[in-house]
């Protein structure tokens, strides 16, 4: 009996001994390599970068993980409590691990052949998410889970545990940490939540998806009931708290919009710019906040206005047919899938939304159309717009007689909700096209440069580039200020006589014979600069340019902010070269600044994710032209709208000074104009640079958005005028002769004139029809 007692002893002895050896080497295994804790003290984890338009608004939002970091003294005590109830009850009275909840875990894993528990205390949930980020469940990664915990627990307050615990966890729908969550799910920052909400959010870390309270609020409301039962049992609330908390209504906000829509091109921009310049993990996970100069009113103006003024142009350009064409067949199809979507989002008075035409009704010019289960009437009047192309003349439409001339049933168009209608019918409809055409629209303070609204096309969901920034269009006559301010510095003034009458040249040797004309095709004789320019007369440049030289223009052209690529020619005078629309823009701020250039400015400041200024941007500004070239300018510039081509542009009813501008064959449609304090240029035209309609020239297709554009923003401002500087003089010319206005002058006009070089003589008695004064620049640049 002793002697089996002693080789039992021995063997437990040997058993303690490899007992004791493996579990050093496991200890040794396991534990060697751990990751230093204290990378936990400088805890900085992926934040968003937040973009801010002027007036403080959000409009955009870069991130890899959505977090915003909040210390715990902005955490109510009532969330603290919900998610230590619901997730690690003992919190504050273990040391990191809970041996009684392993222990449960241990044995419902061996039972289950497979890890499915793993009774993680908070601390270790810190420790899984900061320090170990392999999501792989063994034993091995449980042990050196246990061991991390410990030594954080030895390191770190439970207070700084909770910290890290609360602003780096997942609840789902890309939220990491409860400020994000609470702004993504009640639309509200965290210290605004109630007990309510807070049981809802400390459900999530389970399971986001499973109890999210966007796509499963039944769920997440019965996972709510076992929180607050929680928080009660362990006293943190008493049960008249926790029935009014299930009592309750929580309103849950729909997923957020996303703030970049706001204005698209812009925040585009930025965001491109800010990755080139600081890197992608800087922009993505380091939590800038970027203050632009955008000025949202201004750019739902902009936006508004491009979107008008394309819509408007499209319908002249004809109706190009329906969305498509559904066979009878398919019709039962497209109904319930149309059902299902107007379900989904009921349609409001004034969108535009798809229509199944049912029955075309020549007699009564109506045409019935459903919407979904809603039907829809369009009278004759509402389609008026798609008129038919004439056989026999080229670009002329015939008005519509009846509405079977351009739908048909089993026809699916897109229509705009004009209003309710009288029974049966819901709604009275338009007929609406998606745009083919695009657009784009700049606008920027005139002395500091800022960018305050930019639309860099009509849809930036269907296409991203940017054609305000990117696109190089030619700006036909919007380019012609440019040479006539140079010809004024070069020495001509606005009464000097160029004579409009054909001009015959070859721009290169090699090149065959060249012959401008003017947009009328007529030749208009001696005619004052001014009116040149007024009237966008097209010989009467080239005469110009070839007068004062090309090298000069291009010189004079970059002093004023112009840095693309220049024709080498006469061409040049046609705005023959392309250009972005905001260098054109910046080339014409010059004119309203009073001769000085300003670098655009879409950046305010930039700060880092501590409040650091790391870029600040001030108006950069330089001598470009004389204050007295860019007043009589802007004088000249001022009449080509109130005698010119910008005439539609007079509807502003205050001080602005602009030019149109239309390349050959209405490939391109430009107005480029300013006020005293905002510089805004448009451009109208096709992607694939196909010709646009008849008459669709910077007058008619680009002025009226740069008009609806300037006369929203401009509505609630006081009104400025143009102040002339030292150095201009006023003088009452003759229209036609250049001279000063006497009683023998048919027309008269007020002229701005660089002091001394004003007219000196009166215009004479006429001796003959043919007969007239001509001043020192009456000469034939024809040959």
């Amino acid at each position: 009996m002793k002697r089996v007692f002693k080789v039992l002893l021995w063997l437990f002895v040997l058993l303690a001994f490899v007992a004791a050896g493996t579990g050093g080497v496991l200890w040794y295994v396991w534990s060697s390599n751990l990751p230093y804790i204290g990378s936990l003290k400088e805890y900085n984890p992926p934040i968003i970068t937040e973009i801010y338009s002027a007036d403080g608004e959000v409009i955009g939002r870069l991130w890899d993980e959505k977090r915003i970091v909040v210390p715990l003294e902005r955490i109510p005590r009532h969330l603290i409590q919900a998610f230590i109830a619901a997730e690690d009850a003992r919190f504050f009275e273990h040391e990191g691990v809970d041996i009684p909840g392993i222990v449960r875990a241990f044995v419902k894993n061996l039972k289950a052949g497979r890890i499915e528990q793993g009774g993680s205390t908070i601390t270790q949930q810190v420790t899984k998410s900061l320090l170990l980020k392999n999501p792989k469940k063994t034993y091995r990664r449980k042990f050196r889970e246990a061991i991390l915990s410990l030594q954080i627990e030895k390191n770190f307050s439970k207070e700084q545990i909770l910290y890290l615990y609360l602003n780096q966890i997942y609840l789902g729908h890309g939220a990491y940490g409860v400020e994000a969550a609470a702004r993504t799910y009640f639309n509200k920052g965290v210290s605004e939540l109630n007990v309510a909400e807070s049981a809802l959010l400390a459900g999530l870390p389970q399971a986001p998806s499973r109890y999210s309270l966007i796509n499963h609020f039944d769920r997440a409301k019965a996972r709510q009931r076992y929180v607050l039962s929680r928080m009660r049992e362990e006293g943190f609330i008493t049960e008249a708290q926790e029935e009014e908390a299930l009592r309750t209504e929580v309103r849950v906000s729909s997923p957020e919009g996303n703030p970049f829509e706001k204005a698209p091109y812009f925040t585009e921009f930025v965001r491109r710019y800010l990755v080139q310049k600081y890197g992608r993990d800087s922009v993505y996970r380091g939590g800038l906040k970027v203050y632009t100069t955008l000025d949202l009113k201004m750019q739902r103006a902009a936006q508004d206005a491009l979107r008008k003024g394309l819509q408007e142009l499209d319908k002249r350009e004809g109706y190009r047919g329906p969305i498509k064409y559904l066979l009878s067949q398919e019709i039962e199809a497209y109904k319930a899938e149309a059902l299902e979507r107007y379900e989904k989002n009921p349609p409001k008075e004034g969108d535009i939304v798809e229509g199944l035409v049912e029955k075309v009704d020549d007699e009564r010019k109506e045409v019935i159309i459903t919407i979904g289960d809603a039907l829809g009437v369009l009278p004759l009047s509402g389609m008026k717009w798609a008129r038919r192309p004439d056989p026999e003349v080229p670009y002329y439409r015939v008005a519509l007689k009846k509405p079977s001339e351009a739908l048909e049933p089993g026809d699916v168009v897109l229509v705009r909700l004009k209003g309710k209608g009288t029974p049966p019918f819901n709604w009275v409809l338009s007929l609406e096209q998606e745009p083919e055409v695009e657009g784009a629209l700049f606008c920027m303070e005139a002395s500091t440069g800022r960018v305050r609204a930019m639309v860099g096309g009509k849809d930036f969901k269907k296409s991203q580039f940017n054609r305000a920034i990117q696109a190089k269009r030619q700006p036909g006559s919007a380019f012609k200020p440019v040479i006539y301010a140079a010809a004024i510095d070069w020495g001509m003034n606005p009464s000097s006589i160029i004579v409009d009458a054909p001009y015959i040249s070859t721009m290169k040797p090699e090149e065959e014979l060249w012959r401008p004309k003017n947009y009328a095709e007529k030749f208009y004789g001696p005619t004052l600069l001014r009116t040149g320019l007024i009237k966008s007369r097209n010989v009467i440049t080239v005469k110009i340019l070839k007068k004062i030289g090309i090298d000069y223009v291009i010189r004079y052209a970059r002093r004023m902010g112009v840095e693309a690529d220049l024709s080498e020619d006469l061409s040049l005078a046609l705005g023959s070269s392309g250009i972005s629309l905001s260098e054109l823009t910046k080339t014409y701020a010059v004119f309203a600044n009073g001769g000085m250039i300003v670098e655009p400015i879409f950046i305010n400041k930039i700060e880092d994710r501590d409040g650091r200024v790391i870029e600040e941007n001030q108006p950069v500004l330089g001598d470009a032209i004389s204050r007295e070239t860019a007043f009589v300018m802007t004088d000249l510039l001022r009449a080509a709208i109130q005698e010119g081509t910008g005439w539609r542009v007079k509807a502003l009813k205050r001080p602005a000074a602009g030019k149109t501008g239309t390349t050959n064959d209405l490939r391109d449609a430009w107005f480029m104009g300013y006020t005293p304090s905002l510089v805004t240029g448009v451009w109208v035209g096709y992607d694939d640079r196909k010709p646009m309609g008849k008459g669709e020239t910077g007058s008619r297709a680009a002025s009226p958005i740069w008009l609806h554009f300037m006369r929203e923003v401009l509505k609630d401002k006081p009104v400025e005028d143009f102040s002339a500087p030292e150095g201009v003089v006023f003088a009452k010319i003759d229209s036609k002769t250049g001279l000063l206005a006497s009683p023998y002058s048919e027309k008269t006009v007020f002229q701005a004139f660089k002091q001394g070089e004003e007219p000196k003589e009166y215009t004479p008695r006429p001796k003959t029809a043919k007969t007239g004064h001509f001043s020192q620049f009456d000469m034939d640049f024809s040959q």
